[in-house]
């Protein structure tokens, strides 16, 4: 049974980055840090439709990546450290920037799905095959 409610239209950004419902802007979209609720505990929306594979991690490499690597560069190229002070600085910015900026990419991709009704490829007629 479809819902046939009508809610005003919710900006997918603000509610992909802030993790909030895609349809009411109301509710949680994740249960943990990337576990997406069943559905929206303030309008009900089923969140099953929400798959959004490896696109966030996709973003956060290159978003990341472009980041780090730019500031290894100046880094190495200003000040010339040993090796070990460049796996001392990197390899933890690298985590905590990749863990702050996937959950609310992942949020992003699940709104703008929901917004733009995206949904899996469909054949329409498999006998055509």
């Amino acid at each position: 049974m479809e819902d046939k409610a009508h809610f005003p239209p919710v900006n997918p950004v603000t509610s992909g980055l802030s993790g909030r419902c895609p349809r009411c802007g109301q509710g949680k979209l994740f249960n943990g840090f990337l576990s997406v609720k069943k559905a929206c505990s303030a309008c009900g929306l089923d969140y099953s439709f929400a798959d959004s594979g490896d696109g966030p991690a996709v973003f956060v490499i290159m978003l990341v990546g472009f980041v780090v690597v730019g500031l290894v560069l100046f880094v190495e190229l200003s000040f010339q450290p040993p090796i070990w002070l460049h796996l001392l600085l990197w390899l933890p910015l690298t985590v905590v920037l990749a863990a702050a900026v996937l959950r609310p990419l992942k949020g992003l991709m699940i709104a703008l799905q929901f917004r733009h009704k995206a949904e899996e490829g469909r054949l329409d007629n498999p006998d055509d095959i």
